[in-house]
């Protein structure tokens, strides 16, 4: 049996999403109608190894008991991993130090059948070494207005990258991973995009600090799709 397609996080009325069959499993299994905090929203098509959620909730059941029952009740594409008892203060999103970000690129010829939702396929060869130099210039705390989506609600730009790095994985992937205290929308995937453009020699990786100065959309890469997205990691300490 095909499972329906998971539309991301975020709950909707009437539309399959993580938030909600989460929140359903946990009805389920306590009674209780609970809301989940969760540490950022992923898109539809975008994967999260790491995701970190939290709720309130007066059931009796062992806190190590929680991630059996509510696995039992959801889908195969949803897992919960682990829980753990927070103080009444905390909040997924808001206690979030820092975040890791990685997007996984198919550098062979041919695309993968099996993987083709797991990552995005560029036949052209890239140039890792420029794109790793390129990277370089993201960290620390710069305006990233020039790699935000139109409609981003966020009143600020500004951003801290603590790391940043490209690294060539076996079977032709490549690994763009970023490291911090936020993200804007689709800042991500936009990164991802012009590291592209200099693996493809369509920008040098000495253009990277004006466009970051000049906070012009146009002059960065494209959006890249969202299926080689992994949130991988939320940081609280």
């Amino acid at each position: 049996m095909m499972e329906k397609t998971l539309i991301g996080w975020q709950k909707q009325p009437d539309k399959l999403n993580i938030q909600g069959s989460i929140e359903y499993a946990i009805k389920q299994i306590t009674g209780e109608e609970v809301e989940l905090n969760a540490s950022g929203r992923t898109d539809a098509g975008v994967h999260a190894w790491g995701q970190v959620a939290n709720f309130k909730t007066e059931s009796n059941l062992p806190i190590e008991k929680f991630p059996i029952a509510i696995n039992t009740k959801l889908k195969r594409s949803i897992r919960i991993i682990d829980a753990e008892e927070v103080d009444e203060r905390f909040h997924s999103r808001l206690s979030c130090k820092r975040k890791t970000y990685r997007y996984v690129i198919n550098n062979s010829e041919f695309a993968s059948a099996i993987y083709r939702n797991l990552e995005t396929h560029i036949s052209q060869k890239l140039d890792i070494k420029k794109m790793q130099e390129a990277i370089k210039y993201f960290e620390g705390e710069h305006n990233f207005k020039a790699f935000k989506a139109s409609g981003t609600s966020s009143k600020s730009s500004v951003r801290t990258i603590y790391k940043a790095k490209v690294y060539e994985m076996p079977n032709n992937r490549i690994y763009i991973e970023l490291t911090g205290n936020g993200f804007l929308y689709n800042m991500v995937r936009i990164i991802a995009g012009t590291l592209v453009d200099v693996g493809l020699e369509k920008l040098k990786p000495e253009e990277i600090p004006n466009i970051i100065k000049e906070g012009k959309r146009d002059l960065a890469g494209k959006t890249l799709p969202p299926n080689g997205l992994y949130l991988l990691k939320v940081e609280y300490v």
